[in-house]
C-alpha cells in the first residue's frame, strides 16, 4: 500500500489548495495595495489642486 496524500488537490496543474488560497491572498492585497495608492494619488493631486488656487505655499506679503 502506499501512503496517500492527506491535502486536497485544487487547479489544473495539481498545487495544493493550501497553494491556492495564498495565491488568492496575494491577488486581494495587491488589490488593496492599489486602490489605497490610488486614493493616496488622488489625495495628494487634490491637495495640490486647492494650494495651487489659493496660494500655495507662497510667503505672504507685509508690504502691501
Amino acid at each position: 500500500m502506499s501512503p496517500k496524500s492527506t491535502e486536497p488537490q485544487a487547479g489544473k496543474a495539481g498545487r495544493p489548495a493550501s497553494e491556492m488560497t495564498r495565491e488568492e491572498r496575494r491577488k486581494a492585497a495587491l488589490k488593496a495595495n492599489m486602490a489605497r495608492r490610488k486614493a493616496q494619488a488622488r489625495a495628494r493631486s487634490e491637495i495640490v489642486g486647492t494650494q495651487d488656487a489659493v496660494g500655495g505655499d507662497a510667503p505672504d506679503r507685509e508690504d502691501e
